[in-house]
């Protein structure tokens, strides 16, 4: 498995993305991925399925060590109290005794970056997570609570796709020594049945989607794709071996006309403009 090299974290640059998997679905799911080769899991407090996703990596026989394991905490959470007991119960959800991984999901419009990055990187002096970092900073939130830090943060996880530019984002981090790490990078299914990535994925024997996940591998950045489907597995992990050329990658670059996606419908507020 490639890796990223993300402040002081070197994370498998292909993640299995378990956002809606419920149930045994999940379960069965993280065990499949890991089992076929997937070293990378990332989920969420307000996913509702820690314990499943826990469940699937036991269920893989994987050794815990070898496996990059991210949760995140809800801006609900974020006053240095309340993360600390939500950090403490994601660990049992998750029947493991650290994270790889511990994100803030979002900004929080109460509790102040002064007070939630101190608890957050405690986290890490107290070995309840290995790493730290956050999730749909904008770049000015992302200055502020790297200036903050006292260990290095190494990712800001966030929407990124070949529809939505994030080259700026993507200079900010470099700068900060962080990695970006990618949600929603297939865009919903888009880029499925996108033209563009459909041809280029005839050319190397792939498919769209593996494609617009190597574009985003060739970026530096991480990607966390999900999927239900087994068979879809494979089909992303081919981006682990394809490399496109600089032309198809200027071809894919032109791509990115669209706006976001993702918002948060409960707390509209807190989605970022990435400024």
């Amino acid at each position: 498995m490639k890796t990223v090299q993300a402040g002081a974290a070197r994370i498998p640059a292909l993640g299995f993305g378990t956002w809606k998997l419920k149930g045994r679905e999940a379960t069965d799911m993280v065990a499949r991925a890991l089992a076929e080769g997937w070293r990378h899991v990332d989920t969420a407090r307000m996913y509702g399925n820690e314990t499943e996703v826990g469940a699937g990596l036991r269920a893989a026989s994987v050794p815990r060590a070898d496996v990059f394991l991210t949760t995140k905490i809800w801006p609900d959470d974020h006053a240095p109290a309340a993360l600390r007991a939500a950090a403490e119960d994601s660990l049992r959800r998750l029947g493991v005794d650290h994270v790889d991984l511990m994100l803030l999901h979002w900004p929080s419009k109460t509790a102040p970056l002064e007070e939630t990055i101190p608890a957050l990187t405690r986290l890490v002096a107290d070995g309840l997570a290995a790493h730290v970092g956050v999730s749909n900073f904008p770049r000015w939130q992302l200055r502020e609570a790297a200036a903050l830090a006292e260990v290095p943060l190494a990712t800001n996880q966030v929407e990124f796709h070949p529809f939505f530019d994030q080259s700026a984002m993507l200079s900010q981090l470099a700068e900060l020594d962080m990695a970006l790490t990618a949600y929603i990078p297939l865009a919903r299914g888009k880029a499925a049945t996108d033209a563009t990535l459909a041809r280029i994925g005839e050319a190397h024997g792939a498919s769209a989607a593996a494609v617009a996940l190597a574009w985003i591998l060739s970026k530096g950045a991480i990607a966390i794709p999900k999927t239900a489907s087994p068979a879809r597995l494979a089909q992303n992990a081919a981006a682990l071996d394809l490399a496109l050329t600089p032309a198809e990658i200027a071809q894919i670059d032109a791509l990115a006309t669209g706006p976001r996606l993702v918002s948060d419908p409960s707390r509209p507020e807190l989605t970022p403009d990435w400024d």
